[in-house]
């Protein structure tokens, strides 16, 4: 089944979208927002060729609507959203961002899919001067960064994100970036460089000297570097992650091939556990 939505589908609180037991597609359309809601999970689907929306009135709940502006174009767009789960989600070939995550969006967690052909894969926090994004905290776990993607897997402003035992099998600028002192804990995860030898690095930082930059908590614990693939650390090595309850322990990095193996929608079949 495919989808295409003439305007971007505005999700509401307490809601899943849950694609198992059937192939379904967004596309060639406008794609997902997650704006000011919460609890909010989207399943097992494929979302690609993404295009932006001309806005104009848009149904936002049961019994209202709204003028909404041009929409950008991403896959997943979240504003001030708390309490999402992206899990074994497809996506590819957007106007604009995969999966964008702004305006104080926190709790979130991105989880075992498989990223794809694009550019800018993955933004949180959209504004150097927005420092409401402190609050952000995102977990990147168990996915499949593939084939003809470039950058921003994440990048990241302000706030603390968690990446975990994911594959990064193919980049050509950089992997993990950002700007504004965002504190990133990277572990066991797979980084398989791309042969170009001016893009080995996995991390790139933005708009701030080294002098300020290596202050920046940035770590890298268990992750298995290929193909002359590099973490540049910073900040405190000594720095204590105050790591609560729910989050992901990492397996050794030499696990991620097992560990993604599914990544992506699963094959479901109606009336049997998948």
């Amino acid at each position: 089944m495919v989808i295409r939505l003439s305007q971007e589908l505005i999700m509401t609180s307490n809601k899943t979208i849950d694609g198992r037991g059937a192939q379904i597609h967004i596309a060639n359309g406008a794609g997902l927002t997650i704006q000011y809601v919460s609890n909010v999970v989207i399943h097992n689907i494929r979302i690609h060729d993404i295009k932006a929306g001309n806005g104009g009135l848009i149904r936002d709940s049961v019994n209202h609507y709204g003028y909404r502006s041009r929409s950008d174009g991403d896959a997943i767009s979240m504003f001030g959203a708390t309490n999402v789960w992206i899990d074994h989600v497809s996506l590819s070939k957007c106007v604009d961002g995969l999966i964008d995550a702004i305006e104080g969006s926190t709790a979130i967690t991105i989880s075992n899919s498989h990223f794809t052909h694009h550019n800018d894969v993955m933004l949180f926090g959209a504004s150097d001067s927005y420092s409401g994004d402190q609050v952000m905290q995102i977990t990147v776990a168990f996915n499949h960064f593939g084939k003809g993607l470039i950058q921003r897997m994440p990048r990241v402003r302000w706030g603390f994100v968690h990446i975990v035992n994911n594959d990064y099998t193919r980049w050509e600028m950089y992997a993990i970036g950002g700007s504004q002192h965002p504190t990133i804990l990277s572990q066991g995860n797979n980084f398989v460089a791309p042969q170009d030898r001016f893009a080995k690095e996995v991390t790139k930082r933005d708009y701030a000297p080294e002098s300020v930059w290596k202050n920046w908590v940035w770590k890298s614990e268990g992750d298995v570097m290929k193909n002359g693939a590099f973490f540049k650390q910073s900040g405190d090595p000594k720095h204590k992650f105050a790591l609560g309850y729910g989050t992901i322990a990492p397996k050794p990095g030499g696990y991620v091939p097992s560990l993604t193996k599914f990544a992506g929608p699963l094959k479901c079949i109606k009336g049997r556990p998948c």
